[in-house]
């Protein structure tokens, strides 16, 4: 961590404003803009696996990464990619086009560590000339670490606000 980021986390630390604000205060470098760049095309590229029957998602995290999903947690990668296969079986194919949109993102760059935190909105649009659907939402929040000049998932927790599968009903933590 650089001198001047470790004095601004200090400073916003002792005049009590929380870690989110802290990290806001952070010098904005051409390093964390590359990083921030870097975690905002891990996350779309993540995304847009989601239904395609394709995509390793374990390899998006370190080793012992963990994932929660409204509370069915997963730990390493192949445990990881074992999730996504019971969600895949357990969740019925819509007919059409489905998309996942990202918003709001707000991420906070330390060093070789990060956090991000963004809404995400399934759309469905059954055909080229039917309206698009919202068929769920919900909130994330990731701790990233960044390894050979890569960004990967440490630990994931996905909470769903609305159009919560069946599957999660029993699991499902408000958060």
């Amino acid at each position: 961590m650089s001198a001047i980021r470790l004095i601004a986390l200090l400073a916003a630390m002792l005049t009590g404003q929380g870690a989110a604000t802290a990290a806001e205060q952070l010098p904005l470098t051409v390093n964390t803009l590359i990083d921030r760049a870097q975690i905002e095309d891990l996350l779309a590229d993540y995304y847009s696996h989601l239904g395609t029957g394709r995509g390793a998602f374990g390899d998006f995290y370190v080793a012992d990464g963990i994932l929660d999903v409204n509370g069915l947690v997963a730990k390493g990668q192949q445990a990881i990619e074992a999730l996504y296969r019971q969600v895949a079986h357990g969740t019925p194919r819509r007919p059409g086009t489905f998309r996942m949109l990202l918003s709001n993102p707000r991420i906070a760059i330390v060093g070789d560590t990060a956090t991000a935190d963004v809404i995400w909105t399934g759309v469905n649009s059954v055909s080229v000339t039917s309206p698009p659907t919202i068929v769920e939402q919900g909130r994330e929040h990731d701790e990233l670490v960044k390894r050979g000049g890569r960004w990967y998932f440490k630990r994931r927790i996905i909470t769903s606000d609305g159009g919560l599968p069946a599957m999660f009903e029993k699991t499902y933590q408000k958060r």
